[in-house]
């Protein structure tokens, strides 16, 4: 990669984890106030309710922050008491230390490899790459929220696409 590069891959990936966090703190509260049941009604989809997709979204960030920050995984689904507000509250919380953790890191850290040992595939790529898979499937996974939603009759849905983050003016960001 171009020297002159890094600077723009580096602040693209930042707004990339911005993104994210301010898409699923606007998911979050398009979810609050519905009926707690419709959040746990079952979809035929790749998760079967919203609730599910939502406990998977957040494990899945916590656990590639434990791959690029090199510590040991813990799910949220092992010490998930089933409350609404308790998953709400750590989408949140878990996508602000992503984006806390991507904020601290310089240039050449983004660039670093990380090394991947899962039973599903093993190997290194540079953190940016495994940064930007995490927002991937978050965002496939809002998409799926929003679709079990519309199936279950919840209505509404924000608009969390890259583009509308980057056009909103910054002072509707909540973070």
């Amino acid at each position: 990669m171009n020297q002159n590069n890094h600077t723009g891959l580096l602040s693209l990936i930042r707004n990339y984890v911005a993104c994210n966090l301010w898409a699923n703190e606007r998911i979050v509260e398009w979810l609050k106030p519905q009926v707690p049941e419709l959040l746990e009604e079952n979809v035929p989809s790749s998760f079967p309710s919203i609730k599910a997709t939502l406990v998977h979204m957040l494990d899945t960030e916590r656990f590639w922050l434990s791959v690029v920050q090199q510590a040991p995984p813990v799910f949220f689904r092992d010490e998930f008491t089933g409350r609404n507000e308790e998953l709400f509250c750590g989408i949140v919380e878990q996508s602000k230390e992503f984006e806390t953790y991507v904020n601290s890191l310089t240039e050449d850290l983004i660039l670093e490899n990380r090394y991947l040992d899962t039973p599903w595939v093993k190997g290194e790529r540079p953190q940016f790459d495994f940064i930007l898979h995490v927002i991937n499937h978050s965002t496939y996974h809002r998409g799926q929220v929003t679709t079990i939603a519309h199936n279950v009759g919840i209505k509404g849905a924000p608009m969390t696409d890259y583009n509308a983050y980057l056009m909103m003016p910054k002072e509707n960001i909540n973070h």
